[in-house]
Formats: structure tokens, C-alpha cells, sequence
């Protein structure tokens, strides 16, 4: 039978019973409708961070001192003072891929202007911080090389220090705060960056010359944490690699000694979050699935259905001509329209939801065109196999004992 003729007799089979077409479909609308918005929830979630990541400095390299054995007894890591200003200086001029390299010491306290006050944190580094970091000064300027040299009482401070010591709306370029005992002149505001992915205030800081902090903040001449910045992202694991080497020939390791020093980088964060996305997305996919499983079995349910039906009609169109594959193909083709009708239908509500998700919950989405085709895929190959049994069941009836059957 020519394959147009079986399209128009699957199409009026399907016209006479609408509403349980539809109904059938239903299921195979929800599970492409489910993992097409579940994936875009996770997609645009894991962008997102991504985003973050990379506004922080995806290619950001923190070193640290390691805990050290002392009498039986590991020290924490910040009483080691293995990191020092010779160590800076090497990363500085022996590495070749990295950019960019800073001290960093910090220490927590008040800061106070006139009667208000806020706990914040301020951060001795070097200039290179604010290209390693990505923050940019909005309003004054950044304190100079000569500032550092003189460990001067010069700081830039974050937006939400200023929102909270200087309410007024003013500039607060060239006032006073202090930080503990010590007066600071604010020199610069930095732009507001907000909250990260880990829900921490990147405005909530004030930065300083580090040998400001270091000498009239904490009294100490080694340096909490060293920052750097790789060449570009790709290039994070070799630079680590070269700061591993220096760092241990400078400080004298043996082979087989454990490292005095630990060394993370942003894209271990990234990695890990992308990853714990990744698996969140698949496994939301995969709850969404199960509709499509369920679907499946109601399209086979209903194909159940019409082969008892129609088993007249199939043995007199098997009496005067009819093969089996014709038959087979005849109910085999209903079962795919009503799959990848679902399907279309489907992708528009999937579509439609994730959209919704974004304009009312202003969560993050992204609609990834494989995860469309995909579950177009899968409900079309839904339809074929829980299409198939049923249709073979009708092409394998006997002729007469159809025409027979009440």
C-alpha cells in the first residue's frame, strides 16, 4: 500500500478519537516539556556560575602557606610563615605564564568613620590585585608604587563600606577612616561587583598597600597569600607547575618532602560547581524522563486499544489485498504521529516554561538547541518502540478470524 494511503487512513483514525489522541499525547508533552525546562534551569545555572567565575578571574591562582609538623603537633596555616617577599619577587620574574602576581595580607576588624561603624576586612596587596582580581576603580585612583614603598595610611574601599560609613550619598575621596587604631585616607572607590556564587559581598573590603598592613596592621614581614593570574585559563596548570618548582627550590625541599605551601586556583572551583551542576541537570533530566517512559506506555496502552477496536477493519483490508507490513506500517505510523505530535508540542511548552522561569522566578536558563533535538529524538523513537508490539500483533491476525470477531 503506498505510503500516502496509510497516512491518510493513520490521520482519520486518529480525527475520529481526538480527545484520547490527545490524552495519549499528553504524556509525551510533559516528559519533552520537563527535561527541555530542566536543562535550560541547569544549563543557565551552571552559565551562570561559570560567569561568576570568571568576573572573580577564572585564571586566578592563590598560594598559600601549608600546615607544618612542629613537635608532633600540625600548625595551621596561618602560623606558618613560609611565604615571603623573595618569593613574591621570584614568581615575579622567573615565571612565564603568569601575568600577573601579588602579596596579600588581611586582617578583620571595624571600620570606623565619625560615629558610624561596620566590620569589614582590609587587604594589603599590590596594584597587579586589581587586574588579577578584575575590580576597577570607579570613582579617585588607585594608590601608587611610591605609596607602597612608604607604606602609606592610603586606602580604596569597597561599595558597600562606603554605603554604610558615608550614607549622605557623597564622595567619600579624601576623608579619613580608621581601621582599629590606624587612620586610613580614602584615595578610591572601587566599582560594585556584588555577591559571588557563593554568596559572599565582593564590595565588603577595604584594599591597602601591603606594607601598610603588614607593618602598622599585623606587625609581621611574611605574607599571608600570594595572587597571581595565569596567561589565560588554559594555562592555569602550567603556571601552577612553575610555581611549585620555584617555590620548593627556594625553600629548600627535598624530594620526598611535603610542599610548606598549598596552591589552589579558580578553575578547581569552577570544575567542582560545574561538575555538582552537571550532575543536578542529568538527574532532573532524568526524573523528567520517567514522563516520557510513561507516555511511552500509554501510547502502547491506547495502540492495545485500537488493534481490539479495529480488528474487523483489519481483516477486511487483509481480505482484499492488505499485506501484514502494510498493516504493521498502518498502525505503526499512528503510534509516530501521535509521538512526535506530543513531541512538538512538547518543545513548545518546554520552551514556553523555561521562558516563563526566567521572566517570573529571574533565574538563569539556557536553552541549548541538542537538548531540543534530543528529546525530539527520544519521544519519536518512544512512539516506534512502544508502537511496534501492538502493530505486530495486527498484522499477525488471521484474516478470518478477524472478520469474525465481535
Amino acid at each position: 500500500m503506498h505510503i500516502g494511503n496509510l497516512l491518510k487512513i493513520a490521520f482519520k483514525a486518529l480525527g475520529n478519537n481526538k480527545l484520547r489522541a490527545f490524552l495519549t499525547m499528553l504524556g509525551i508533552i510533559i516528559g519533552v516539556a520537563s527535561v527541555i525546562t530542566m536543562l535550560a534551569i541547569g544549563q543557565g545555572s551552571k552559565r551562570s556560575i561559570q560567569a561568576e567565575i570568571s568576573e572573580m578571574g577564572s585564571n586566578m591562582i592563590m598560594v598559600h602557606p601549608g600546615g607544618d609538623m612542629r613537635g608532633g603537633v600540625r600548625l595551621e596555616a596561618d602560623d606558618m610563615e613560609s611565604l615571603t617577599l623573595a618569593d613574591l619577587e621570584a614568581i615575579r620574574t622567573e615565571t612565564r605564564y603568569v601575568s600577573y602576581v601579588s602579596p596579600s595580607v588581611n586582617s578583620a576588624g571595624q571600620a570606623v568613620y565619625g560615629a558610624r561603624n561596620t566590620p569589614t576586612t582590609v587587604y594589603g596587596v599590590s596594584a597587579d590585585y586589581l587586574d588579577i582580581r578584575r575590580y576597577r576603580v570607579a570613582d579617585g585612583d588607585f594608590f601608587t608604587e611610591q605609596d607602597i614603598r612608604a607604606a602609606a595610611k592610603v586606602c580604596v574601599v569597597g561599595r558597600t563600606v562606603v554605603d554604610e560609613l558615608f550614607p549622605d550619598g557623597g564622595s567619600p575621596v579624601g576623608r579619613i577612616v580608621r581601621f582599629g587604631t590606624i587612620p586610613l585616607r580614602i584615595v578610591g572607590v572601587l566599582e560594585s561587583k556584588g555577591y559571588n556564587s557563593m554568596g559572599m559581598d565582593q564590595d565588603d573590603l577595604i584594599l591597602a598597600p601591603y606594607t601598610t598592613v603588614q607593618k602598622r596592621v599585623l606587625a609581621i614581614t611574611h605574607l599571608q597569600e600570594i595572587t597571581c593570574s595565569a596567561l589565560s585559563e588554559g594555562y592555569t596548570d602550567r603556571a601552577i607547575g612553575e610555581i611549585t618548582a620555584l617555590l620548593r627550590r627556594n625553600h629548600k625541599l627535598r624530594e620526598g618532602q611535603d610542599d610548606d605551601f598549598t596552591i589552589h586556583s579558580q578553575q578547581e572551583l569552577s570544575n567542582m560547581l560545574t561538575s555538582t551542576s552537571d550532575m543536578m541537570s542529568v538527574l532532573l533530566a532524568a526524573v523528567a524522563g520517567i514522563s516520557l517512559l510513561v507516555g511511552g506506555i500509554g501510547i502502547m496502552n491506547i495502540m492495545y486499544v485500537s488493534v481490539t477496536e479495529r480488528t474487523r477493519e483489519i481483516g477486511l483490508r487483509m481480505s482484499i489485498g492488505a499485506r501484514g507490513r502494510d498493516i504493521l506500517a498502518q498502525f505503526l505510523i499512528e503510534s509516530v504521529l501521535i509521538s512526535v505530535a506530543g513531541g512538538l508540542l512538547g518543545v513548545l511548552a518546554g520552551v514556553g516554561a523555561s521562558l516563563a522561569v526566567r521572566a517570573l522566578a529571574s533565574y538563569p536558563i539556557y536553552i541549548q538547541p541538542w537538548s531540543v533535538l534530543l528529546s525530539f529524538a527520544v519521544c519519536t523513537f518512544t512512539g516506534v518502540f512502544f508502537g511496534w508490539y501492538p502493530a505486530q500483533k495486527a498484522a499477525r491476525l488471521d484474516p478470518i478470524e478477524a472478520i469474525r470477531y465481535e
